[in-house]
């Protein structure tokens, strides 16, 4: 195999983390990749916008796997690209097409496909450009707290969770009104609001049959105790101590598989992650959203804790011999604490020398940094994560912590209670 990863963030140097051990380092390529990829394979500088520079590439380096990372590349259709044209249509693009790939790219397509196949989640509404008086009727309906959600992409800062109706209403209009996140706002979804704990699912699909990943808990606000702006992730923690078979069996049962059936009855050419953003209400799953990839933070935990190799699925999966193969997931629990750059999620620095002693008890994936003139600088908000293994969720974060000991950069910040609601 020789592998071509679009991204540059944690999840992309997980994935080439996973595949160092699988493949040669020369068969392994990232583009634009980051200090971290640079590590398992080969950094390629490309704009994932070019399809055409992508599929060049693709060409002059022999390259038989394409794995898009980020969303935006499935939802901008780079897999109809390449099926499209006659001298790519050999390489297997391991993601969506652009309409299946609508699962994340479209909230309001995401939920219609829920109620169309009876998976359960909250009650909702859409609304579009100049309709907000009616969007306004519609929330005198519900309770506060309200579920306001933008309903293309917007860089996992189109959800906003307003307290009381007047703010609500204002959010409706910085929306619709205001292009606060410009065409992806276009269209909003409203939601009620679903009073419980997340989890994160995952499985790799071939759009037929499917793989459950391990679950993650992942942790988005900027401060301890949940507090603060949203943002891409603080930390993840995998297994996830509610998660029991019962509640498992639940989510298999009334949300994984009639997922995948209904990507067979609408016809959606589907094929590599589905992740599952569920909550946990009572003892019931609900499904707040579909990833048509797998998510970051998520992806530092799950995959450490994966023992098949991803390489051999892939390759099986092209065979059309998918269904031959099953999981198998490492016992240990695994634990991921982001260190992010001062000011993150909002205005923050770049180019910070980044200290690290001898790190020998955790995983470094680096989300957020590059090499220049043989010194590690911070390039990004989400700088690295520090993962580690335990036969707890205790002893694997202490180790995570300890490490963090060891790693310096000016402004560095961290949660410092990752996982600390699943020890109580």
């Amino acid at each position: 195999m020789r592998i071509l990863i679009l991204g540059s963030g944690g999840r992309e140097c997980t994935f080439a983390w996973k595949l160092s051990g699988e493949l040669p380092k020369e068969n392994i390529f990232i583009a634009p990749g980051n200090a971290g990829t640079a590590s398992y394979g080969i950094n390629i500088s490309l704009s994932l916008t070019n399809h055409n520079a992508i599929g060049e590439f693709c060409i002059e380096n022999q390259i038989d796997t394409l794995l898009p990372g980020g969303e935006d590349t499935l939802v901008a259709g780079i897999r109809n690209y390449f099926e499209e044209k006659p001298e790519l249509q050999h390489i297997f693009v391991f993601g969506p097409d652009k309409t299946a790939a609508m699962l994340e790219g479209s909230k309001e397509f995401a939920k219609e496909f829920m109620l169309r196949h009876s998976i359960p989640t909250a009650r909702y509404q859409s609304f579009k450009k100049g309709e907000e008086k009616e969007a306004k009727v519609f929330l005198e309906q519900m309770n506060p707290p309200y579920v306001i959600k933008a309903d293309g992409l917007a860089a996992g800062k189109g959800v906003v969770i307003p307290e009381t109706l007047a703010e609500a209403e204002a959010n409706i209009d910085d929306m619709l009104k205001n292009d606060q996140f410009g065409e992806a706002g276009n269209t909003i979804v409203i939601e009620e609001f679903l009073k419980g704990i997340e989890v994160s699912f995952f499985v790799i699909t071939d759009g037929k049959d499917y793989m459950l990943l391990p679950e993650a808990k992942d942790y988005k606000r900027i401060r301890e105790n949940d507090t603060g702006p949203n943002t891409g992730g603080m930390g993840a923690v995998s297994p996830v101590p509610f998660v029991d078979e019962i509640f498992k069996n639940k989510v298999i049962h009334k949300v994984i598989k009639p997922t995948i059936q209904g990507l067979q009855i609408d016809h959606l050419n589907y094929r590599g992650f589905v992740f599952f953003g569920l909550i946990n209400v009572d003892g019931e799953p609900f499904v707040i959203e579909y990833n048509c990839r797998m998510g970051d933070p998520e992806t530092e935990v799950v995959f450490p804790r994966l023992d098949n190799s991803l390489s051999e699925i892939i390759t099986t999966m092209k065979a059309g011999l998918f269904t031959q193969l099953s999981a198998k997931i490492s016992s240990e629990y695994c634990c991921s604490v982001m260190l992010v750059s001062e000011g993150y999620p909002g205005d923050y620095t770049k180019g910070k020398q980044i200290e690290i002693k001898e790190i020998t008890e955790s995983l470094l994936f680096i989300a957020g940094a590059k090499i220049k003139d043989n010194e590690m600088l911070t390039d990004g908000g989400r700088v690295m994560a520090v993962t580690s293994y335990g036969d707890s969720i205790q002893e694997a974060l202490n180790k995570s912590y300890k490490s963090i000991e060891n790693i310096k950069f000016e402004g560095m910040n961290y949660r410092r209670d990752i996982g600390k609601d699943l020890l109580s």
